[in-house]
């Protein structure tokens, strides 16, 4: 995800009379970011933890012990999404062999292992670490791996391996990037045509920034020895891009068990080292992944009602603390299918839905079903009662809901009950995620 925050503010259509002109819209400065990091902690190596931030620095926990390998470590975990929907992790599975371990999530809470890859390099009495995903401008997705022939001690170089399927389960065989030895946990990222590798030079323990117009080299070190001020005894790196186009590097200053951040407008000038709040001390070489939900529509606050757009006779409503979309032909039907649209519990920027029948409930999705639920006051509830505007999928002034926690996923009908669903490019989809914001029906 690496746009440039759209500065947009647009109106929500009132599409049903009766809606007074001066009701209170919300406003939403564009698509709405939204950070998910993997990690290790100080605490173990065969356990990730999941968090998750709103601005890339504050960071909570979402799941502790998240994810258990059948055998081995799971340490360095580094996230991507993948076109399929699916969240995936690559991780060093021990401190000595060859091979790469992979698993997947479709909300990155509940993770299954998937395989176990062998890169070929050095066998037993090697070591393989820090693979790191790399998607290029093309599409390719990449893993990008540290390895030496002799073990923990050996003189590490970088390698990538590429996949040849889309499901991710193919490989080619690994491919040097061209760096020196002695060099771990490379990190790349592409802006126009130059990639940037920051990475740690096992020597000297800084982290170094390398240039090339090809993922194979060669490479020129642009930033060497204690170019940025940050420091010797740094690792990990690590980068993501923030709205505004500006990009955050982390790395680990692992003798002391503190984790710091950096910013940069260009990948070449950065500031000085910020201390992360909150997790320094206690999460190790993690990745951080920018998703970004809605599109700046706004959307009138205040008591509504929302009614399908293929089933215009049938409105969101809860029965039994489900949600679903049925008609609301009676008194209770209609109190059912009323909310109050507030400020978004996780983010204000987005939405949240409150029943105005049971005014300590909200809408939420749950294992992707949407539900009423009490709102229990914590960070997981909220941002899964949390939803973003967007211009609605099947037009004609209608208005979808993005989940601000899993973006891609949309409030939708399907077969009548709402849910939260990967969004896919068929009409149907379309038509079933896209909403009339009307006036209260009760």
């Amino acid at each position: 995800m690496r746009s440039s925050l759209l500065i947009a503010v647009t109106t929500a259509l009132v599409a049903m009379t009766g809606a007074a002109a001066t009701s209170p819209v919300a406003s939403a400065a564009g698509p709405v970011p939204h950070y998910l990091m993997t990690a290790f902690t100080n605490s173990s190596e065969s356990n990730m933890y999941v968090y998750d931030s709103p601005n890339a620095t504050g960071f909570t926990q979402v799941r502790a012990n998240a994810y258990t390998p059948p055998s081995g470590l799971i340490r360095d975990p580094s996230v991507i999404r993948h076109t399929d929907g699916y969240y995936y992790i690559v991780y060093t599975t021990n401190w000595t062999g060859d091979t790469i371990g992979f698993a997947r999530s479709a909300d990155y809470v509940n993770w299954t292992f998937l395989r176990n890859v062998r890169v070929g390099l050095n066998g037993a009495t090697g070591s393989t670490w820090a693979p790191e995903w790399f998607k290029d401008s093309d599409g390719s997705v990449h893993v990008i791996f540290s390895a030496s022939t002799s073990g923990t001690a050996g003189q590490f170089r970088p390698y990538r391996i590429t996949a040849t399927n889309a499901d991710l389960s193919a490989w080619t065989s690994p491919v040097a990037l061209g760096i020196p030895a002695n060099y771990i946990d490379s990190f790349v990222v592409k802006t126009g045509g130059t990639y940037h590798n920051f990475l740690k030079n096992e020597t000297t323990k800084y982290i170094e920034h390398a240039t090339a117009t090809s993922l194979n080299g060669p490479w020129t070190f642009v930033g060497t020895g204690n170019w940025a001020g940050w420091g010797s005894g740094l690792e990990g790196p690590a980068l993501v891009q923030l709205p505004d186009g500006r990009w955050r590097i982390y790395f680990d200053q692992y003798g002391q068990k503190r984790y710091f951040y950096a910013d940069s407008a260009n990948l070449t000038t950065f500031t000085a080292k910020t201390e992360l709040p909150g997790l320094s001390g206690t999460a190790r070489h993690f990745t951080v992944l920018r998703e970004d939900s809605g599109d700046g529509t706004a959307v009138a606050t205040g008591n509504r009602s929302f009614r399908s757009v293929n089933y215009p006779d049938r409105y969101v409503r809860h029965r039994d603390n489900l949600a679903y979309v049925e008609p609301a032909s009676t008194a209770s039907a209609r109190q059912d299918a009323t909310f109050t649209v507030v400020t978004g519990l996780a983010n204000a920027g987005c939405y949240s839905f409150r029943s105005v029948n049971f005014p300590d409930r909200y809408l939420r999705h749950y294992d992707f079903r949407v539900r009423l639920d009490t709102n229990t006051g914590d960070a997981v509830f909220a941002r899964d009662a949390t939803f973003c505007g967007r211009t609605g999928l099947a037009g004609g002034g209608s208005t979808s809901f993005e989940s601000y926690s899993h973006p891609g996923r949309f409030l939708r009908n399907y077969g009548f009950a709402l849910r939260v669903d990967w969004r896919t490019s068929d009409a149907a989809f379309a038509n079933d995620a896209s909403f009339t914001v009307s006036s209260p029906l009760a």
